[in-house]
């Protein structure tokens, strides 16, 4: 089967009031989100110089400005879409672990998941910006397992929490905190519930999500949890990736986000869907993966079917990559963008 694909997201008339009623409902729609807590440092400035002690960018420091990474980037994206959230996972006894747990208490996002570990720092990236372009990133962090009296925790918060959520979002950042008997005990409680359980995923985790509802990667991720690290002689089509994805995870979906060529959603029943990129112009990709699956999970919650899911988290994707930075998007810009787009001929 072949990919449907058209040049550019066209919607009816009717798919516009279809969509903008899924985005009023997002109000309705509750979260559960677990993954990995980051601390995005933005360093912002201009350059006229190169420096004579090495062939590097002077970089004049203008301001800083910090958003919350990661797992709770996913968080900040439903909040502020209008869904409620329940956000949980591990930071550091810290000031960066300080920083994030007011900017959540802020944004009126619940904190009752949010777990400290004095033995490890909160994951920071630092992104130095300057003219609208990223210089350099570099990252402060502790990969290692979180301890397993943390991961009991965060299975029991999601316990009491699951009847509360209308979907359960894993944000696999591979951090530590997304390890094999946690996930497989997160997802039977999710199936037990009848809830969805949607993954953005970490290529080397791939044999983790078996048994989710839905895995949301990117294309480089998509091959390597296929492949799995054998080398052929041809790479496959993505087709076949799809696919070969679908049964090896026993999921319902794969959506693989696919950059300047949009995304192409693999389903259960055999239909394969190409979504053409809704993005005008890509000033930064920072956190575009946390929007697409925050406003899936929203769409789903909402009772949006998979496609019409997928589109509206392309939609997204497209305005996040538009700003700099770690970004969100409002309602309003979501409803923007769906009667910007163009009529079906």
């Amino acid at each position: 089967m072949s990919l449907r694909t058209s040049s550019r997201i066209a919607l009816s008339a009717l798919e516009k009031k279809r969509f903008l009623d899924c985005i009023t409902r997002f109000r309705k729609s509750r979260v559960l989100v677990v993954g990995d807590f980051i601390l995005d440092q933005f360093i912002w400035g201009t350059v006229d110089r190169i420096s004579p002690e090495a062939p590097v960018p002077v970089v004049l420091v203008n301001r800083e400005s910090y958003m919350p990474g990661g797992a709770l980037n996913v968080a900040n994206n439903i909040h502020s879409l209008g869904g409620k959230v329940y956000p949980c996972g591990v930071l550091g006894r810290d000031l960066q672990g300080r920083m994030l747990v007011k900017v959540m208490r802020s944004n009126g996002i619940e904190t009752g998941g949010v777990l400290s570990d004095a033995s490890r720092p909160t994951s920071l990236k630092t992104r130095i910006i300057a003219h609208s372009q990223q210089v350099v990133r570099f990252d402060r962090e502790n990969n290692s397992e979180i301890p397993a009296e943390k991961t009991r925790k965060i299975v029991q918060f999601v316990r009491e929490r699951i009847q509360e959520a209308d979907v359960l979002v894993i944000e696999d950042y591979g951090k530590g905190l997304i390890q094999p008997e946690m996930l497989k005990a997160l997802v039977r409680i999710a199936r037990k519930h009848k809830k969805p359980v949607l993954v953005d995923p970490k290529e080397k985790h791939f044999p983790f999500y078996k048994g989710v509802t839905l895995i949301t990667p990117n294309r480089k991720e998509a091959y390597g949890g296929y492949l799995n690290g054998a080398a052929g002689a041809a790479k496959p089509a993505i087709e076949e990736v799809g696919r070969g994805l679908l049964k090896k995870l026993q999921c319902d979906a794969v959506l693989i986000t696919l950059g300047e060529d949009g995304m192409a959603l693999f389903e259960k029943s055999g239909k394969i869907t190409k979504i053409p990129t809704a993005a005008r112009e890509v000033y930064d990709v920072s956190g575009a993966g946390d929007t697409v699956i925050a406003v899936l999970a929203l769409a789903l919650a909402a009772g949006a079917r998979m496609p019409d899911a997928s589109i509206l988290a392309n939609l997204a994707a497209g305005i996040v990559v538009g700003k700099l930075g770690t970004a969100n998007v409002t309602p309003d810009e979501l409803r923007q963008a769906v009667e910007a787009a163009g009529r079906k001929n």
